[in-house]
């Protein structure tokens, strides 16, 4: 009884295993017939180098309205990524510029300091914070699902690069998620403390545009 039940862990482990990640490729690659249609692949024999290289993101994102600007590198954009489970992107900050608390439910990041000095770290189940100031040639990861954040501490630009481990990351700014949705009102009054004034600044700030 006991081998069986051990199997049967050993079992729904792999199973676990295989749920929490992008599936493994069953071809050499995937060239997808259009952005909305991943899963038609074109043939084979009509894909090219220009499906397997990208240049998008050789110049920074424009951060002057805002102090920040992401490129995400996806295969919406970069089409030889399709079905092989990883994605990237560049994000550029001016001084001060701030990556705000977010996660990325599908994927583990690692983010790496192109230029500048970049104050970068994550918050753990336990609301423990891991945080140091990165320069430039360092790097440091974000394990899936876990909040963390950025913001640009020198005294000109900055630029990381990230990679996932996933085709489709997902992303999921907390303020954004928070005071730009349709939560009650009267919900968030009470959670955070705030007064209908404040809330009505907050989801006027955070609401899609």
């Amino acid at each position: 009884m006991i081998n069986k039940v051990a199997v049967l862990l050993v079992v729904l482990l792999f199973i676990i295993a295989a749920l929490a990640s992008d599936p493994d490729p069953v071809m050499d690659f995937c060239i997808a017939k259009s952005p909305d249609n991943s899963f038609s692949c074109k043939n084979s024999s009509t894909a090219t180098v220009e499906d397997f290289t990208y240049s998008g993101i050789k110049s920074p994102g424009n951060f002057k309205q805002t102090g920040f600007s992401s490129m995400a590198v996806n295969s919406n954009v970069f089409p030889g990524l399709n079905t092989l489970g990883v994605s990237f992107v560049r994000a550029d900050f001016g001084v001060g510029g701030v990556n705000v608390p977010h996660f990325h439910p599908r994927a583990t990041e690692v983010a790496f300091v192109l230029e500048g000095k970049i104050y970068s770290g994550f918050v753990d189940t336990n609301n423990k914070v891991f945080a140091k100031v990165l320069e430039k040639g360092e790097v440091m990861v974000f394990p899936r699902g876990l909040v963390h954040f950025q913001m640009n501490v020198g005294d000109r630009p900055a630029t990381i690069l990230g990679s996932f481990d996933s085709q489709n990351p997902g992303l999921m700014r907390i303020p954004n998620a928070v005071f730009g949705s349709d939560i009650k009102e009267e919900l968030l009054e009470k959670a955070f403390g705030l007064s209908s004034k404040e809330l009505s600044k907050l989801k006027k700030r955070f609401s899609p545009s």
